[in-house]
């Protein structure tokens, strides 16, 4: 029914359908820009769906977080939980592509040392790895890969699937915060350069999804999923005042950071929250 209480018109169910196949173009952009996995093909593209696809990228995590946790179980079954994290890690690499780690690694060699902020643009361009990005590479990955071993199956599955949302999530609100470093001299990498208020919403609805549904499906774990959600946050704040002293803003590579150290956090967060989780579910 429309506003009036009467049934919609032609205009209006026109517009909806419209509406709604833009966001569901957008979500399948954001999916094939940011993974591997088949996705349709859209006819006479413009620059401005990829700002509209951006409040999906957390719903591409939903997707990467599915598989990477499956893998994770599955290879659980017949092999050491520390093996099974290993090969979740690796599928989540070979589904996107390591674009993410890409952009860890980019930021570290860019701002590691001590260059100014056309240095630190010039070297984010340069597709060979610093040292300040191999350590990078190897601290965070081994971070993630020692957190997920040292759950247990049962909390690691959930945690490594809530984990890529919320990290997308922390990574594109800084879009919202930091406004786009543009070099004209090169190709863009991020997927879009802007994020309004309604989109940052739908971003951070979706980010926090895994989250409710894990609270409220096991009350005794908000703990875990609290502590995760921090720490994107910090994560999230720290990038946020990296970006702006160093570069002024934010660029492809930096959101990749954001969501691979997001990552970390979050499963770190849930490691330290577990004997309070364990704890509550115990009871007094």
């Amino acid at each position: 029914m429309s506003a009036t209480g009467q049934p919609p018109s032609s205009d209006e169910v026109a517009h909806r359908v419209g509406a709604l196949r833009r966001e569901w173009r957008a979500f399948w952009l954001a999916l094939q820009f940011f993974t591997r996995l088949p996705t349709p093909q859209f006819e006479g593209f413009r620059p401005e769906w990829l700002n509209d696809a951006a409040k999906w990228f957390p719903a591409v995590g939903l997707v990467v977080g599915a598989i990477s946790a499956a893998v994770m179980w599955g290879a659980a079954q017949v092999l050491p939980v520390p093996i099974a994290a290993g090969l979740a890690l690796a599928a989540g690499a070979v589904v996107t592509g390591a674009f993410h780690e890409d952009g860890l690694a980019d930021t570290f060699d860019a701002l590691g040392g001590h260059v100014d902020r056309a240095k630190a643009l010039a070297i984010m361009k340069d597709s060979r790895i610093g040292s300040y990005g191999a350590l990078a590479l190897v601290v965070v990955t081994g971070l993630r890969w020692v957190a997920l071993a040292a759950l247990p199956l049962a909390v690691a599955v959930p945690a490594l699937f809530a984990a890529h949302a919320l990290a997308r999530g922390g990574a594109t609100a800084l879009m919202a915060r930091l406004h786009y470093v543009r070099d004209e001299d090169g190709k863009s990498k991020p997927l879009a350069v802007a994020l309004g208020a309604g989109s940052l919403s739908v971003a951070l609805v979706t980010a926090a999804l895994p989250l409710a549904a894990l609270s409220a499906w096991r009350p005794p774990t908000w703990p875990l999923w609290a502590a995760a959600a921090l720490g994107v946050l910090a994560v999230h704040a720290f990038c946020a005042r990296w970006y702006r002293r160093r570069l002024g803003g934010f660029t492809g590579d930096a959101l990749g950071c954001a969501e691979q150290l997001g990552e970390a956090a979050a499963l770190l967060g849930v490691v330290a929250a577990l004997p309070l989780a364990a704890s509550l579910a115990v009871g007094p």
